[in-house]
């Protein structure tokens, strides 16, 4: 089988400068600073700038060494920071390489970020020749696909606009029907998808699968482990920089939970950051362990606790506000959905929730935790938020007790596995 892409010996080094400052700087402290320096170099042109910066190697690849055959669906996982969007950026050519070489053999299409490949000023009629014109293909090509990129991207309304004027959604749903239907050989997608509402990101992958079984290589960066389970057939995990795991999408998904890449057992909101809405906000979630401790590793013959706290804000005026965490598996499927019956905020104020869950309930592997509040009127709701992935945790068995059934040291498959009450009676005698 041809290789579509090989990679040997790929680094990518940044330098950071890091400058000392205090935490305040009054505007008189700054003007001061930069007379100072200034004079300095009037009366000492040679001398060096006295402002104390420190600089660092970073290196965002490190030796990496991959093959892709043509045809192939990878998908491209790791914690943030751990250079996938940087290794995306060198294959497109975005980004040269400190060292190393790549091979690759066919036209590349990329979509990695919004903003990147349209130009502002174009409308989205003249960047999709644009586009098509950048990827070697004659203008009569360009026309044939040109009907199905724009009933596919739904902006037909808008054709003739400047792209400058687009919202970040029309923006990538164009930008992903060109890259998709303009037929590269290679297609390489970015978690810009996220961009898209749900029903978008069905398609996109829907078309992305396509073009993978037309023999064309897809690579797929994203977090959510349910689209990299349905879409790909290996998967790559990168970790600080380098390649730790190149082989199956159950085994690659499982290490990425069990290794703790993707484990975090506290969410905070940080800063100016605000996830809700102007009725109610998220403040931070995390997962305790039966002692109250929060940890990333449960023990599955022990309960554990899944916290939400959340604030309801003053001018609030609706139904019932009810807490709920949606608790999907290492693949990306949904476990199990919680959420109380009766119970919730009624009035402004910070509330939390609490949900424990008994020992002897969860399977052995990596779960994900999503929070969300909502407010049920009549018989519609509105999400209030839904922080889908907010929380991941691994769980372990300790192969004794009440764990599994002694002499059995197999796999047990399944999203859980309670601890049910039974009754076995002899029936004949």
């Amino acid at each position: 089988m041809t290789a579509a892409i090989k990679i040997e010996g790929l680094s990518k080094k940044y330098v950071i400068g890091h400058q000392k400052q205090e935490r305040y700087t009054a505007l008189r402290d700054v003007m001061m600073h930069k007379m100072r320096g200034i004079g300095q170099r009037l009366r000492h042109p040679l001398s060096p700038n006295q402002e104390e910066i420190n600089v660092e190697e970073f290196w965002a690849l490190k030796d990496i060494n991959l093959e892709i055959q043509q045809g192939d669906r990878v998908g491209i996982i790791g914690r943030n920071g751990a250079g996938k969007s940087t290794l995306l950026k060198v294959l497109s050519r975005i980004t040269e390489p400190t060292s190393g070489s790549i091979r690759i053999n066919g036209r590349v299409a990329s979509l990695l970020e919004v903003g990147t490949g349209f130009h502002p000023e174009l409308s989205g009629r003249e960047n999709i020749y644009l586009n098509g014109a950048i990827l070697g293909m004659h203008r009569a090509e360009i026309k044939r696909k040109f009907d199905e990129i724009v009933d596919f991207s739904g902006v037909e309304k808008f054709l003739d606009t400047p792209v400058k004027r687009y919202s970040s959604g029309m923006y990538v749903r164009l930008a992903f029907a060109v890259a998709a239907h303009l037929e590269p050989e290679i297609l390489i997608v970015d978690e810009v998808l996220a961009v898209g509402d749900a029903q978008f990101q069905k398609k996109c992958l829907g078309k992305m699968e396509e073009v993978g079984k037309e023999g064309r290589t897809v690579l797929f960066v994203s977090h959510n482990m349910a689209a990299i389970n349905s879409l790909c057939r290996k998967v790559v995990l990168l970790d600080t920089g380098h390649v730790v795991f190149d082989g199956s999408v159950s085994d690659g998904i499982t290490r990425y939970y069990s290794e703790g890449s993707g484990a975090s057992s506290v969410f905070r909101v940080e800063g100016d950051q605000v996830i809700g809405d102007q009725n109610a906000e998220l403040i931070g979630a995390c997962i305790k362990d039966s002692m109250g401790n929060i940890t990333v590793e449960i023990d599955i013959t022990e309960p554990c606790e899944f916290e939400m706290s959340y604030r309801v804000n003053e001018g609030w005026v609706g139904d019932v506000v009810v807490p709920g965490f949606h608790v999907y598996t290492a693949e990306g499927s949904c476990a199990f959905i919680v959420s109380p019956l009766k119970d919730g905020a009624t009035e402004p104020g910070e509330y939390l929730a609490v949900y424990k869950i008994p020992a002897c309930f969860l399977n052995d592997g990596g779960y994900s935790v999503g929070v969300a509040l909502t407010t049920y009127l009549n018989d519609t709701y509105h999400d209030h938020f839904f922080e889908q992935h907010a929380l991941t945790f691994n769980t372990r068995d300790p192969m004794s007790g009440d764990s599994r059934r002694p002499g059995y040291t197999g796999k047990i498959p399944g999203a859980v596995r309670p601890k049910l009450q039974w009754k076995i009676d002899k029936i004949n005698a």
